[in-house]
């Protein structure tokens, strides 16, 4: 059983996830406790001998893209995914380690195609467990995101 609540971290419904081992200082994930594992947008999928593969980590779509190549990730699982799309979809899963609020810790990653999606990256609740609390009515709770918070969206409407 997890400590009780006040030795969690709050975190907001998006924040920054760094991936130390890959070389990524910062993605931005939206946190999602509804998916069970976390996911990352990936590009392309090679895989190699002896069960290893190598994939294309879409870092930022905007405003210009970034990709990172990752090789010799290890398969773990696959996984039998039901998205919003409702067709049934297999995706490979690997293990590494990420830093949120400060919290380094090893997860399990979907790879998947999120083109389209603000977010490079979901984290799933187990991802999460024992060690955050969301707070669904902020975002980038642990870090600044880079540049500075508008008080409007681009539709003029309040965030």
């Amino acid at each position: 059983m997890a400590g009780n609540d006040n030795d969690k971290i709050t975190i907001g419904w998006r924040e920054q996830v760094a991936f130390p081992d890959w070389g990524i200082r910062r993605v931005r994930a939206k946190i999602d406790t509804g998916a069970r594992t976390s996911a990352i947008h990936v590009a392309q999928i090679e895989e190699l001998d002896s069960g290893h593969i190598r994939f294309e980590v879409v870092v930022r779509e905007r405003p210009s893209r970034r990709t990172i190549w990752i090789d010799a990730e290890r398969v773990v699982r696959e996984s039998t995914v039901k998205p919003s799309s409702g067709d049934l979809q297999q995706r490979p899963v690997v293990k590494t380690r990420i830093i949120l609020g400060g919290v380094e810790r090893e997860i399990e990653l979907s790879l998947v195609c999120r083109q389209g999606m603000l977010c490079r990256m979901l984290i799933g609740r187990t991802a999460l467990e024992g060690a955050f609390l969301v707070d669904s009515s902020r975002k980038y709770v642990t870090g600044k995101k880079g540049r500075k918070k508008s008080k409007t969206n681009r539709k003029g409407g309040s965030e």
